[in-house]
């Protein structure tokens, strides 16, 4: 009797109720030593839910690991390990090999840019007059905050701090984030402050730390309102007064010392072309090359009444909690700091809104806004720069203004092109995929501890040898004249990882109470 054809929708959901990628990539493992030859199953790895649930929750999970790991440290976090030891650079050997790196690199430059010379360009640190001024402090190198006790008690408490900072108006919005009138909502500032957002944090952070003297620690992410403006939310390490961190909002700025981009010269019918001869962009009139991007900056440096591009602030709405470790409030606020990770920055926000069609207000709200963000340059070497009549730096044929593959002009990223997840570097003092070993190495004691053996994480790696010294397993692509049934696949790990799920459970029945964690962040790896 013929098996029924296998539903794909109730595979899918399966696989998302289980926790299984649906969307693998596939590949052949070759057992060279046996001749088995088996089907395994990739992760994608896609961060996005409505790309596939699974990993995008796998992801957010671990991320809120990794934000309760630091966030209330009593130590100061190991530094990251070196990959080669510091003698290592100067080893006699080693001197000539890095010296030639270095004469090829400026060789290689030259012949990207002949005649330019980059060098560090000097701004004036002259504070704006119209920003408060900031306390400045040494920089301590702790990152642990400080300690209150309680006098009746005698209880120790070291709390954090966590923050909530958004962008300024653009112009009165509807309950639903759409602008009250769209011909005077300022969609040119609202799409440069979410290009250059990652600046106004560095400014604040660096601020920051010499308010209060010590080298303060942060985990942000970074999230959209239902305006599509963007906000941040902070995990931060110490307890800081509520007064210096208002001040500090309050007077952090960016300046974006850019060429001005605020009139398009050459639209996509009169966009300049490569001369291969010159090995420039030209006018498309006069054959005559575009200013460079070094010659712009320095055309930028020579004029005195020069202004910034672009200058960057916070809005006024700001929110200011301390944090006891390991309360309930705790939990809750890294779950909502890590709410809306798994969603773009035009998904809907509500969690019971994912199946309701968007408002035409709201479409037309986000094409306006993605059109204002497709024609400004992302970066030095954004190909959206000729259009304004200046070469990108580096530039190269094949460039079209309006049509730059930086994900910052996508759709669905709205200008923000870079990680949504901002962690600083004494955070933990690990990596991400550190942290990933170490849930891994969780789970895995768990189970042995209970008699179960989880078996080798690596059985299936390179480094697993034969007798003659060659790797006992191949990975291929699938047989392109035997494609891998793709349900019969994910149905097979969807069974793998039940049955995982299954002696997880068990073990941590046998270890007792305390045998894993109960927080928001203490769901297996």
């Amino acid at each position: 009797m013929a098996k029924p054809p296998v539903d794909l929708e109730t595979v899918r959901a399966g696989a998302i109720q289980a926790g299984v990628c649906v969307r693998p990539v596939v590949r052949r493992l070759i057992d060279t030593l046996t001749g088995q030859t088996r089907l395994v199953p990739i992760p994608c790895g896609s961060t996005l839910a409505r790309v596939c649930p699974s990993c995008a929750e796998r992801a957010r999970r671990l991320r809120m690991h990794q934000c309760r790991e630091g966030w209330h440290l009593d130590r100061e976090p190991e530094p990251p390990r070196r990959p080669w030891p510091l003698w290592w650079l100067t080893h006699p050997q080693i001197i000539p090999a890095v010296a030639l790196l270095a004469a090829v690199t400026t060789a290689l430059r030259e012949l990207t840019e002949p005649g330019e010379r980059p060098a560090r360009r000097v701004r004036s640190t002259r504070r704006r007059d119209d920003v408060p001024d900031l306390p400045r402090l040494p920089v301590a190198p702790h990152t642990v905050g400080r300690t209150f006790t309680d006098t009746k008690t005698g209880k120790v408490f070291r709390p954090s701090m966590f923050l909530t900072v958004t962008m300024p108006s653009y112009g009165p919005v509807r309950a639903d984030g759409t602008p009250v009138d769209p011909d005077s909502y300022d969609y040119r500032r609202a799409a440069l402050d979410a290009m250059h957002l990652p600046k106004l944090w560095d400014r604040f952070i660096q601020n920051l730390r010499r308010a209060v003297g010590y080298d303060v620690q942060y985990f942000a992410t970074i999230e959209p309102q239902r305006r599509l403006a963007p906000h941040i939310h902070a995990a931060i390490r110490g307890a800081i007064p509520r007064r210096i961190l208002r001040q500090v909002v309050a007077a952090t700025y960016a300046s974006v010392w850019w060429p001005r981009h605020d009139r398009i010269i050459y639209g996509p019918d009169h966009a300049p072309v490569w001369d291969e001869r010159q090995r420039a962009y030209v006018d498309p009139d006069t054959d005559r090359p575009l200013p460079t991007w070094h010659q712009a900056l320095d055309a930028l440096d020579n004029d005195p009444d020069a202004e910034p591009a672009h200058v960057i602030r916070f809005g006024a709405q700001t929110d200011i909690q301390g944090i006891i470790a390991g309360t309930r409030e705790a939990d809750h606020r890294i779950g909502y700091l890590t709410k809306y990770l798994t969603k773009a920055i035009t998904d809907p926000l509500d969690d019971d809104s994912e199946d309701t069609e968007p408002s035409a207000a709201r479409e037309a709200h986000i094409d306006r806004l993605h059109r204002e963000i497709r024609w400004l340059p992302c970066s030095p070497r954004c190909a959206n720069w000729l259009a304004y009549g200046i070469q990108p730096s580096g530039a190269q044929p094949g460039m079209t203004p309006g049509e730059c593959p930086a994900k910052a002009h996508d759709r669905d990223h709205l200008g923000l092109g870079g990680r949504r997840v901002l962690v600083s570097r004494k955070w933990t003092g690990k990596t991400l995929a550190t942290h990933r070993a170490d849930r891994r190495a969780a789970v895995h004691a768990i189970l042995k501890a209970a008699g179960i053996n989880p078996g080798q994480v690596d059985r299936y790696s390179a480094t697993v040898l034969r007798d003659d010294g060659h790797p006992r397993y191949l990975w291929q692509p699938p047989d392109p004249d035997n494609p891998p049934n793709y349900p019969a696949v994910i149905t097979a790990a969807i069974a793998e990882r039940n049955r995982w799920q299954t002696q997880y459970q068990q073990a941590k029945q046998r270890a007792g109470p305390h045998g894993g964690s109960t927080s928001a962040t203490g769901r297996a790896a």
